[in-house]
């Protein structure tokens, strides 16, 4: 098992999620945060003054899957959450060592 996070800008947000649902991803978990990658934030002006936001919204969506399903969630986080500009996101995998459902106690892939 693998956990994917996924942080995209929060107007791709419901065709990314859409996507992920028809594959069959089990659950997810959608946190709106703020940062900045390389781009380290962007210039706007109001009322004639220049000022920096250096910590743009984004959205970070969280799932946890079966190895097998790894690659398809990547391609299609990819596929629908690009705009083709800078601070599109990043999308970071890492290993699940258990999961356990609360509920009933259950153990392994199954609860995902």
């Amino acid at each position: 098992m693998k956990k994917i996070d996924a942080i995209i800008r929060p107007e791709r947000l419901v065709m990314v999620k859409r996507a992920l649902e028809e594959l069959g991803a089990g659950g997810m978990t959608i946190t709106e945060v703020k940062g900045h990658g390389v781009q380290r934030g962007v210039m706007q002006q109001w009322r004639g003054t220049t000022y920096v936001v250096d910590l743009l919204p984004k959205v970070k969506i969280e799932v946890v899957a079966n190895d097998d399903l790894v690659s398809k969630i990547i391609d299609a986080v990819c596929e629908h959450g690009r705009t083709g500009e800078i601070g599109d996101g990043k999308i970071f995998v890492t290993p699940v060592e258990e999961a356990v459902r609360v509920r009933t106690g259950e153990h392994g892939e199954s609860v995902v």
